[in-house]
């Protein structure tokens, strides 16, 4: 089947609010390419979710977030629940390897995230993805499987089409060291036939994105794979000539 490609900004916590305004704006304001092939997303800081869902109001552009509670309201300072971004965002990352490390989020808060995602209609980005250490023990395949089977196992196959599995080696994030297109590749189609493996017929139906140190230098071999449906963009999403690029890149 034909997937349409996606490339998703993760700005972290970075910019201030006119930055994040000037930034949604220069991409909005643009023709990032392939109109009829990709899907563009940016991914704020909560407090600038609203200033650049104006920003880029009418411009086709889907907003996301970063993250969200697993507890749908109450006295927990300082949460978003999911329930606060419906209707305000269409995807919500969950999963990042920086939540699981300096927060500690486990599988099974993970798993509560999805279940709260995926019960208020909006499109989860789940990202899964293994250490350098894992990788050199020849570990990364069942490791990456194994982070799918925690939380997926048990879903519907409705539910698993409306997911976005993101790739991200944690020894590729931010290290300006990307996996090689054809090790994304080799990821994505382990992570589809895992796919298909627990949800027979479904996993052709799923995007699967890269993320790690993607740049315009070398986003076109990636995304030219055929089971790479897109990337997950860090440091290059906050520059909005190299995030267009980026989505330029893409080959129909």
């Amino acid at each position: 089947m034909t997937r349409r490609k996606l490339i998703a900004g993760n700005w972290k916590m970075n910019t201030s609010l006119e930055e994040a305004d000037e930034l949604a704006r220069a991409i909005a304001a643009h023709d990032y390419g392939a109109p009829n092939n990709v899907d563009l997303a940016v991914c704020p800081p909560f407090p600038w979710l609203v200033p650049v869902r104006d920003a880029i109001a009418g411009s086709g552009i889907a907003l996301g977030a970063q993250n969200c509670s697993h507890l749908p309201n109450g006295a927990v300072t300082g949460e978003v629940s999911v329930q606060m971004l419906s209707g305000l965002c269409r995807f919500v990352i969950v999963g990042h390897s920086e939540r699981r490390s300096l927060f500690a989020e486990s599988n099974e808060i993970i798993r509560r995230k999805l279940d709260a995602i995926l019960g208020v209609g909006l499109t989860p980005i789940l990202c899964v993805g293994e250490s350098i250490g894992i990788r050199r023990q020849g570990a990364a395949a069942e490791h990456v499987v194994s982070q799918l089977s925690a939380v997926l196992v048990g879903r519907s196959p409705d539910e698993i089409r409306h997911c976005v599995i993101a790739y991200e080696p944690i020894w590729a994030i931010g290290t300006g060291v990307a996996a090689s297109a054809s090790d994304a590749e080799e990821m994505a189609l382990t992570i589809r036939s895992s796919l298909d493996s627990l949800f027979p017929g479904n996993g052709d139906d799923v995007r699967i994105l890269y993320g790690g140190s993607v740049t315009p230098a070398n986003s076109l071999e990636t995304l030219s794979q055929q089971n790479v449906d897109g990337a997950l963009v860090g440091g290059a999403s906050l520059k909005a000539d190299l995030f267009l690029a980026i989505a330029g890149s893409v080959s129909g």
